[in-house]
């Protein structure tokens, strides 16, 4: 097990020289989206393929619809900043997973990391058929899990209950034991959709306590199949 601070992740997860980062599933992606921009030391985009609540800016310089040029001007210049194509009065609505890939192919940032799956504030979720839109290029995709929804039952605390059901083998209707969530989050029908395989993919258990004997299994569970995971402490304040 590897419980990191928030702080952190950017070192955990190996992240050098150029990265583009996709970020998948349920609790914690916008926090760590941020956290990222945060503590990435070169040029960082953020922005998602899916959409964000336009309230949610992270403090900043948020650009609507740029051209290229505006974003590497801007990037001239703050380290960090996040872009939407348009917003309404409640959502930002992100870009098509071609508009990021170019982004990368054109070095307009150093890194970029996208918010690549929605789950409604939920602690966890599973796609949909047409889900999630992950960048092809991505050099990293996390897949978050809140460690809230663990233990519960699946209909009760998850976004599209029946697709994480048979991702973890399942009923709804029962609970998501750590052994349920692993085999759920490494499933191709779950968080290993339309992952690139040359990325390399690693779980993130959002808002943990490292001593909770469910986080606990649910590493060991990971670890039992080749997937690599990290621990983000409860403290840290990493929410859905």
């Amino acid at each position: 097990m590897r419980a990191i601070d928030l702080a952190d992740t950017a070192e955990a997860l190996g992240l050098r020289r150029r990265s583009l980062v996709s970020l998948v599933g349920g609790g914690g992606k916008t926090t760590l989206l941020f956290a990222l921009g945060r503590s990435l030391p070169a040029r960082t985009l953020l922005t998602t393929t899916t959409r964000m609540g336009c309230d949610r800016t992270g403090g900043f310089p948020c650009l609507i619809g740029p051209s290229d040029d505006d974003l590497a001007a801007v990037l001239d210049h703050d380290d960090a900043v996040l872009a939407w194509r348009t917003t309404d009065e409640r959502k930002a609505l992100g870009f098509a997973p071609d508009d990021v890939d170019r982004w990368f192919a054109a070095g307009v940032a150093d890194h970029i990391v996208v918010e690549a799956d929605g789950a409604r504030r939920r602690p966890f979720t599973a796609p949909a058929p047409w889900e999630p839109p992950i960048p092809a290029l991505s050099t990293h995709v996390v897949a978050c899990i809140g460690a809230d929804a663990l233990g519960y039952v699946i209909a009760d605390r998850v976004h599209r209950p029946l697709r994480v059901a048979a991702a973890a083998g399942c009923s709804p209707y029962q609970r998501l034991t750590p052994e349920r969530a692993a085999a759920a989050l490494t499933s191709e029908v779950g968080m290993l959709k339309n992952v690139p395989q040359s990325a390399r993919f690693t779980v993130a258990v959002a808002g943990a306590d490292p001593d909770d004997p469910q986080v606990k299994a649910l590493v060991d569970a990971l670890d039992c199949r080749g997937t690599d995971s990290l621990v983000v402490a409860a403290a840290d304040g990493l929410q859905p």
